[in-house]
């Protein structure tokens, strides 16, 4: 494996020291439309380091942010486009993303009782509610006026806010020909190699990454338990480790009987950071849990509720809000 890289935020400052990162998951998804610009604008002002964030290939090979195969989750493609509403991302153009509405659909979810929205919202407090997704926000989200991000953009909008990204590289099933290359040349084109991960469940495609970039970190998504996790690492010359951490992508043994982190895995992360690997969880959003992976010594934190992380990990200093016209 060739020297460890080194994460650094877009103004050079360097990264906190003694707690995770804290990494909106889809931006801050709990309380913006997720994976839009609005989003990752929420994250920011709720004191995120870094934004997580997904990328698929449009048809004319733009890529673009969105993190469903589909579109019919997160956009009014039944609307716009009702002969392909069943299509994916990449049966369009970029052009055509962008006549999409991706903000609407998050206010109607607001809108449902709690047990029948989406699972990643049923644990949103009343007072989170009030306090993080006023009504004029709402009333912004459901314009029509959010749109599906292209990845050239959120990269500009994290270099004015100084933030890092993580950017999941989605492949299967659809096998983007050419999907590392197009990252590495936007992130490339934006100057910022240096504060950008880039991750995968489908790991050739970190290898393909690795074969055009020497610089840019690079991520091993798993939603299972690895063995051996450092040699796995250093076989593709990655950087990170990103185990699941909730549900049934429990990896990390929180699902146990006594709900601790397990001893196995303790002793892994242990390992990897010893060797000089960086460790990304998700998505946690339970306050407990995001303590027992703080004193584990985990790199990052992926959640869709960052105000919780900033409390848990007595993060001192969120930064300045954008101002939206």
């Amino acid at each position: 494996m060739s020297r460890p890289r080194r994460l650094q935020f877009p103004s050079g400052r360097p990264l906190p020291m003694g707690r995770p990162l804290v990494v909106g998951h889809r931006g801050a998804r709990a309380f913006a439309p997720e994976n839009t610009l609005a989003a990752f604008d929420k994250a920011a002002t709720l004191g995120c380091d870094m934004v997580e964030l997904d990328v698929h290939l449009s048809r004319d090979g733009i890529a673009v942010v969105h993190h469903d195969d589909r579109l019919a989750r997160c956009t009014d493609v039944a609307t716009e486009f009702p002969l392909f509403a069943g299509g994916f991302v990449s049966d369009f153009s970029a052009e055509e993303l962008r006549e999409l509405d991706a903000g609407s659909w998050y206010v109607r979810e607001l809108d449902l009782p709690a047990a029948r929205r989406q699972p990643f919202l049923r644990g949103l407090t009343d007072t989170e509610l009030a306090g993080q997704v006023p009504l004029a926000e709402r009333a912004r989200f459901a314009s029509g006026a959010i749109r599906i991000p292209t990845l050239q953009e959120v990269l500009l909008f994290a270099a004015d806010r100084d933030l890092l990204l993580n950017i999941e590289i989605k492949s299967i099933p659809r096998l983007y020909e050419g999907i590392a290359a197009r990252v590495v040349g936007d992130v490339r084109a934006a100057g910022l190699a240096r504060s950008v991960l880039v991750s995968s469940f489908d790991h050739a495609q970190l290898v393909q990454l690795r074969r055009l970039d020497a610089d840019i970190a690079t991520g091993v998504l798993s939603s299972g338990r690895l063995a051996r996790v450092a040699d796995y690492l250093a076989l593709l010359d990655a950087d990170a480790y990103h185990p699941g951490c909730h549900g049934e992508v429990d990896s990390l043994g929180f699902g146990s009987v006594d709900g601790t982190l397990d001893p196995t895995s303790r002793a892994t992360l242990a390992e990897l950071a010893a060797a000089d690997h960086m460790v990304f969880a998700w998505t946690c959003n339970d306050a407990h849990r995001m303590a027992a992976l703080a004193a584990a010594g985990v790199t990052g934190i992926i959640t869709d509720y960052p105000n919780r992380a900033v409390a848990a990990l007595h993060v001192q200093h969120a930064p300045t809000p954008i101002r939206w016209n």
